[in-house]
């Protein structure tokens, strides 16, 4: 009896490892097969080069590089405002912050994470970019900065959550020895402790970057859907994920070229998410063979 259960837990355990990798490589097939019926009437080439995004017009243009920009300068902008504001809020509630004050302030943190990013997405429009204006007059009512700042606010948690565990997790005896060669709090917490937990804080940070490089909602409502090439944080952008939300819920026929165009951006994000995660992987491994 006791062997069945073992059995029966172990084909379970192995059946969900397998459901992931089905639905994982289910996703590829899908917009492998779509991509390639848009690859076939569109040149990769100019998708890869061409500087216009317009499939909806009537000069049409495949240039994935607008929305691209787009993408990559909303989550430049939040990795900007949450990795220093995230890696100070868990050194602080690691080394500095009373026991107390920890176990009450990381739950009300890790609430953010929980917020549905629509409330964010008015917040940016509603507040943040009206705030901005008065210090930037020429910041449109649309724009990328607002849209990456709440974007960073949204995924503080994840940072500082997940790098006050693995800040946590460094053995005691570690800031003792430090302590002991004279090293004050301050420098036992960025010279010893933070080094022997960038495994989990590289890892922490990925984890930010996927999720805000796939955020929708937030930039969506406030930053626009101008697809443009610049690095202007000011103007109105559009963003991959924007992109598919607008023709997915649109009049757009699905058999037509334009609606193959979702699946090319798609597929487009999930590699460019695919090799950025893959080099922090590597990133990461050196960090961690360095201070093992």
């Amino acid at each position: 009896m006791r062997k069945l259960k073992e059995l029966l837990i172990e084909r379970t355990l192995l059946s969900s490892a397998l459901v992931t990798i089905a639905v994982t490589v289910g996703i590829i097939l899908v917009l492998s097969i779509q991509a390639f019926a848009f690859f076939s009437e569109v040149s990769i080439i100019d998708f890869l080069t061409d500087t216009k995004w317009t499939p909806l017009f009537t000069e049409k243009h495949f240039g994935i590089l607008p929305l691209l920009a787009g993408t990559l300068l909303t989550s430049f902008i939040a990795i900007a405002f949450a990795v220093p504001v995230g890696l100070s809020i868990s050194i602080y509630l690691s080394e500095y912050a009373p026991k107390s004050f920890r176990r009450t302030i990381k739950p009300a943190l890790e609430l953010l994470a929980g917020v549905p990013t629509v409330v964010y997405g008015f917040f940016a429009l509603t507040v943040v970019t009206p705030f901005l204006q008065g210090f930037m007059p020429g910041l449109s009512g649309f724009n990328s900065l607002s849209a990456g700042l709440v974007m960073g606010v949204m995924i503080i948690p994840y940072i500082s959550s997940l790098s006050e565990d693995a800040l946590h997790a460094v053995p005691y005896s570690l800031r003792e020895a430090a302590y002991g060669m004279g090293s004050t709090k301050l420098q036992n917490a960025f010279k010893v402790i933070v080094p022997a937990a960038s495994s989990g804080i590289i890892a922490s940070i990925i984890l930010a970057i996927s999720r805000a490089i796939g955020e929708t909602m937030i930039v969506a409502i406030a930053a626009g859907q101008q697809p443009r090439l610049t690095l202007d944080p000011t103007v109105p952008i559009e963003t991959i994920t924007t992109y598919i939300v607008q023709v997915s819920l649109g009049d757009v026929p699905h058999d037509s070229l334009e609606y193959r165009t979702i699946f090319a951006a798609g597929i487009a994000l999930f590699a460019f998410t695919f090799l950025l995660n893959t080099l922090s992987y590597k990133a990461r491994k050196k960090f961690q063979e360095k201070y093992e």
